[in-house]
């Protein structure tokens, strides 16, 4: 397994901890942890996992302003093994938002810019409803429909959907672009529970880790 795997175990929260074992019982094969962005809801265990693994390196996008071993941006390459994770510009949600696809798997990691019926917030964060609008529709759906969608987050059990899907059945994207926006204005949603101790973490690779329960608020 590889690189695309990590980012994978790490949008499933997966356990810094198991992680660690898998990493240990060479179950994966250490090289790089992607982050899609900087998140406000919980801290990347990227750091964490540096401490413990040896050599491995954190990756995030450039335009984050974020710390890490290798900043990348639009139309660069991760590569693991014989196959690379093709590098998207997906700014909205968070001015660095990043979308890594692999054709040869034709999957896409869209972070918090395309969730499963819905997509991530505008409302901090240098968000923009507009540009998330055009990121996804001139970036993400305008993937082929077969591809599958592994989104950051889905609080009720979901891990995937696919573009077709998300094309046809996303509530907030099967709108024209003035609706879009005017929906996004009126989510009145809770602030993050976590965001005044997250993003400082985050913009740090998640070494300032506080001792507190991270359940996600979205």
């Amino acid at each position: 397994m590889s690189s695309w795997s990590i980012n994978w175990s790490l949008s499933l929260n997966m356990p810094v901890r198991k992680l660690v074992f898998l990493f240990e019982k060479k179950i994966i094969k250490k090289k790089n942890l992607v982050n899609t962005h900087v998140h406000a809801d919980h801290i990347t265990g990227s750091g964490r996992l540096k401490q413990f693994v040896p050599n491995i390196k954190s990756i995030i996008s450039e335009a984050s302003k974020a710390k890490a071993d290798i900043h990348i941006k639009e139309g660069e390459k991760i590569q693991f093994g014989n196959e690379f994770l093709h590098v998207l510009a997906t700014p909205g949600h968070t001015n660095g938002c990043l979308t890594y696809v692999s054709h040869t798997a034709k999957i896409a990691f869209t972070g918090d810019a395309l969730l499963i019926r819905g997509c991530g917030r505008t409302d901090f964060q240098q968000g923009s409803s507009e540009t998330l609008y055009d990121s996804i529709h001139n970036k993400i759906l305008a993937l082929p429909d077969e591809y599958s969608v592994f989104p950051g987050h889905d609080y009720v059990g979901r891990t995937s959907s696919s573009i077709g899907e998300e094309k046809r059945f996303n509530p907030r994207l099967t709108q024209k672009k003035a609706e879009f926006v005017e929906t996004m204005k009126n989510l009145n949603l809770v602030y993050p529970r976590l965001m005044d101790v997250a993003v400082p973490a985050n913009m740090v690779c998640g070494i300032q880790e506080p001792d507190v329960d991270k359940k996600s608020e979205n």
